[in-house]
């Protein structure tokens, strides 16, 4: 019973916690919807040399639209005229803007079937086994293969066919949610050039996945031939359904075997994830473990595309990680989202690092004391502060000045009630205890130079 209220008290801790931060997150976003306001900030933008790096996006769309066969000309101009409108309102462009590498990888990827065969280079068939058996002795993924489970294909499908394509917006809205805008922006250029890059490689270095060779041997492959599902038909027969046969079927690089982007894609989150949120380092690396043994088990990758997909995005993680969000400042949450006081639940006791006087008068049950005796009571007497401040530690110079004060001025008294915060600081410097023998004297105008022994060892400067 205490283990099923523990777990639900973490539950709604966390739920408080994420719908905080998700408040926090609404309240940073710009949710102005006229495009004269992006206007004016683009005139008054200062332009760098690394802004040049949008001619590239721009001429890049420009080619990958030109080629696209479906939806036909006029109707793909909707495109481009759509994302023209995201980004001049700055409502959507704040989240257009940073995904354009996104963006990017999606135009390629999916425009890549339009390609012209004359444009195309040959399928290599025996490239991808012939170096996994020179560099590890024998053809992994095949030895993966030859015993399957319905768990076994339940475990693989979970990471390789649902993972793949939702833990990337997961990571994206953690990132939104508890770390700063400039963490998001990184995400996204890592995450949609690594993609882009990987798509790129693909189109120039097709090679045919394992399944190819379960069907066809190694006999030459051409464009003509459609994908294969591999492993992931036993899924769709599972599940009485054909998502998976369909998709893998009509996929636009079906000899996209290196490298793995799913390998690269997990790797990245584990990457990003490990980094900005430690405490998952463990769970993240054990889901991308699997999600390796998964691409192979699944006949769609040699381990040798997975390697490759993991040094892809090894490489990008680290290239596009800025200075600014390396060490502790990768743990930065949002400007929004931090505790305005860093004394928040302290008495005043605890901040000053001072004894409780309320301690063993019964002040409060389990450490607990009353919002009342936190706060700063008006019952404070300025006489008692001019007695302690003007108490000597000389005697027989000023010492009876407080007394001569007390003559005229009677100390008011609240009987335990009155606030003694400035005698407990003052306190600290325990004048009483120190006399002219320590050295220290804040009333008389000499030094005294305490001696070592006795009598007339010490003296005045």
């Amino acid at each position: 019973m205490s283990n099923v209220l523990r777990q639900r008290g973490w539950v709604n801790r966390m739920t408080a916690k994420v719908v905080r931060a998700f408040l926090a997150a609404v309240a940073r976003l710009d949710k102005s919807l006229s495009p004269s306001l992006t206007l004016s900030r683009l005139w008054s933008y200062p332009f760098s040399w690394s802004d040049s790096i949008y001619l590239f996006h721009i001429a890049y769309f420009m080619f990958w639209l030109t080629i696209m066969g479906s939806p036909p000309f006029p109707y793909k101009l909707a495109i481009p005229i759509l994302h023209i409108t995201c980004l001049l309102i700055p409502f959507t462009s704040q989240f257009f803007v940073p995904a354009t590498p996104i963006f990017a990888y999606l135009i390629t990827f999916y425009t890549s079937r339009f390609i012209p065969a004359s444009w195309r280079p040959a399928i290599f068939v025996s490239l991808l086994p012939t170096l996994e058996s020179v560099l590890y002795g024998a053809n992994i993924s095949d030895i993966l293969t030859r015993f399957t489970h319905p768990y076994l294909d339940i475990i693989a499908w979970l990471p390789y066919g649902v993972g793949h394509f939702t833990i990337p917006f997961v990571v994206a809205a953690f990132l939104w949610l508890f770390r700063t805008k400039q963490t998001l922006h990184f995400w996204a250029r890592a995450f949609g050039y690594m993609n882009m890059v990987g798509v790129i490689i693909q189109i120039l270095l097709p090679c045919s996945a394992p399944w190819y060779e379960l069907i066809h041997g190694l006999t030459p492959a051409n464009y003509s031939m459609k994908g294969s599902p591999g492993g992931l038909a036993r899924i769709d027969a599972l599940f009485h359904s054909h998502a998976y046969t369909v998709t893998f079927t009509n996929a636009p690089i079906p000899f996209g075997a290196f490298p793995s982007l799913h390998a690269a894609c997990a790797t990245i989150e584990a990457l990003c994830l490990s980094h900005f949120f430690p405490a998952t380092t463990k769970y993240v690396w054990a889901y991308t473990g699997v999600l390796y043994w998964a691409t192979m088990y699944l006949s769609h990758h040699y381990l040798i595309d997975v390697v490759g997909g993991a040094c892809l995005a090894t490489a990008f993680f680290y290239l596009f990680l800025p200075d600014d969000l390396r060490g502790a400042a990768a743990l930065t949450p949002p400007p929004n989202l931090t505790s305005p006081s860093r004394f928040r639940g302290r008495s005043k006791y605890e901040v000053y690092d001072l004894d409780d006087p309320r301690k063993g008068r019964g002040g409060g049950m389990n450490g607990v004391v009353n919002a009342a005796d936190l706060e700063l009571s008006e019952t404070s007497s300025d006489d008692e502060e001019v007695d302690i401040t003007y108490r000597s530690p000389v005697p027989g110079s000023l010492a009876s000045f407080g007394s001569q004060q007390k003559q005229f001025i009677a100390p008011k008294r609240d009987h335990g009630r009155g606030h003694r915060h400035t005698a407990s600081i003052a306190s600290l410097i325990r004048g009483d205890e120190r006399g002219p023998e320590d050295g220290w004297s804040p009333v008389s105008g000499a030094f005294v130079i305490p001696s070592h022994g006795h009598g007339r060892d010490s003296g005045r400067v």
